[in-house]
């Protein structure tokens, strides 16, 4: 009992840095991830060209990958001194998932029909207006099935914080196997996972449901 206890609370210290991933992700990568998409959609072909290329790369290659490149990257290539460990798992994850984000945001704005746009222009309503009164929640109705999808994906990419020895809750259970020769405490942390991803799963579906008046 006393073991189980232990391990819990050792495991819930881990679960804290991995919901800090998660959380600091989301906050920052949301907002990037739009101002990405209308990147992409802008009218000017080298900054949409450009976006659409930086897109594709960080999309293209892996996110373990470019961990390694911003934690290690700095100090190899311009000798200058790299980000501390936790910092550098945010600005890997925020750029990773802003970039998945803004696809999601693009498509979904680009799914309303131009008819919707033209209407408002007919009432004299300002672009903004358009955007903010008509188009937006309409949006965010077609994007909730896609960003719930990579928003669970994150909380178990979070496990990958632990390449760069950020001490995240597998890497806490993992510890017990040298220490203890206990396996069990690695499977447990499923359990940490499984809760979060449904509790996450019920608020999308509640969303979705809130939404349901717009329908496509």
């Amino acid at each position: 009992m006393d073991t189980f206890l232990s391990v819990t609370l050792d495991l819930l210290q881990g679960f804290w840095m991995t919901f800090k991933v998660f959380g600091l992700t989301l906050v920052f990568a949301l907002p990037l991830g739009l101002i990405m998409s209308f990147l992409s959609m802008s009218k000017v072909k080298i900054v949409s060209a450009a976006m659409k290329t930086f897109i594709w790369i960080i999309r293209g290659t892996p996110l373990m990958l470019q961990l390694i490149v911003v934690f290690y990257g700095p100090g190899l290539i311009f000798k200058i001194d790299s980000l501390d460990r936790f910092p550098s798992v945010i600005v890997a994850f925020v750029i990773n998932y802003a970039c998945y984000f803004s696809e999601i945001y693009r498509g979904g704005i680009e799914s309303i029909p131009k008819g919707q746009y033209e209407a408002g222009q007919v009432l004299g309503m300002t672009k903004s207006q358009i955007f903010f009164k008509v188009i937006l929640l309409q949006v965010i109705k077609r994007i909730i099935p896609p960003m719930s999808n990579e928003i669970i994906t994150l909380v178990k990419d979070t496990s990958l914080a632990r390449i760069i020895a950020v001490y995240e809750i597998i890497w806490n259970a993992q510890s017990y196997i040298k220490s203890a020769g206990l396996i069990w405490p690695l499977f447990y942390t499923g359990a940490f996972y499984l809760i979060f991803c449904g509790l996450l799963t019920v608020f999308f579906r509640a969303m979705e449901k809130k939404l349901d008046y717009f329908r496509s």
